[in-house]
């Protein structure tokens, strides 16, 4: 009878090895499983990563390019305004240069016309004064030639002589205010030309002052340039994931417990 039960006992300890040893096949053949998916994951996850930095770098980069592009053409639409607003501020700096020249020159010839009549009006004062000085000198020696011819026929002696001595000196004294008139006069004319010619010098300084600069043109502004551009590093490629190798267990390990544990059983039964 205790033979029958170490039999039993060593064929369920061989039935227990083999079950062991296929359990141990079914945990190794899932770990196996296992680590693919694992290493299957690390792989696509790379392989996104690596795509997703493929697509930012070039994004990044056709943007840096686009925005190069067009703040360069932004500078150059700008300096090409600037460039024409300076030149229209010029050629309207000209024209009123060359209204202040023809205002200049229109203002120096009404100068010269006021002053020539001016001058013709204080010499036709001078020439009716000196007419006048004439006529009334001529006036006044006939009358004296009269009176004396009158003193002459009138009287004799000591009395004529008297009176042609008083006629001399009255002819005299008309004649010192009439020499006296004549120089005053003339100084007066002098002295009116004078103040005209320097009537005149001032308004042909006042209008030299408002005379304009001659404008000149500005330099050239500065074309904008490309600068140079910038380097670009591509991503470095990722690597996929380390995935740590399958646990496996050796089927023959729980299979020879098994047998060498019925064994055993056996062994002991028939002592």
């Amino acid at each position: 009878m205790a033979g029958t039960w170490a039999a039993v006992g060593a064929i369920s300890s061989v039935v227990g090895g083999i079950f062991g040893a296929s359990s141990a096949s079914k945990q190794n053949a899932e770990a196996r499983r296992a680590q693919k998916r694992q290493q299957e994951i690390a792989e696509k996850q790379a392989k996104i990563t690596n795509e997703y930095n493929k697509t930012a770098f070039e994004a990044e980069r056709k943007d840096y390019f686009a925005a190069r592009e067009f703040q360069y053409q932004t500078a150059v639409k700008q300096w090409k305004y600037d460039t024409e607003i300076q030149d229209y501020r010029y050629v309207q700096d000209v024209k009123a240069y060359e209204g202040s020249v023809a205002n200049y020159g229109q203002q120096t010839m009404y100068n010269n016309v006021a002053y020539q009549a001016a001058k013709e009006s204080n010499q036709a004062s001078y020439n009716e004064l000196l007419a006048g000085a004439a006529f009334e000198g001529e006036s006044s020696l006939v009358q004296n030639l009269e009176a004396a011819g009158k003193a002459a026929l009138g009287q004799a002696g000591v009395s004529r002589g008297k009176a042609m001595q008083a006629l001399a000196a009255k002819q005299g004294r008309d004649l010192a205010v009439l020499r006296a008139t004549l120089k005053s006069s003339e100084q007066e004319f002098r002295r009116g030309n004078f103040d005209l010619a320097l009537q005149k010098y001032g308004a042909d300084m006042q209008a030299k002052a408002n005379l304009m600069i001659q404008p000149e043109r500005l330099p050239e502004l500065i074309a904008p340039e490309m600068g140079p551009e910038r380097t670009f590093v591509e991503p470095a490629e990722v690597l996929p994931g380390a995935v740590p190798p399958a646990k496996y267990t050796n089927p023959m390990i729980p299979l020879i417990g098994g047998i060498s544990a019925g064994a055993n059983t056996i062994a002991a039964a028939y002592k």
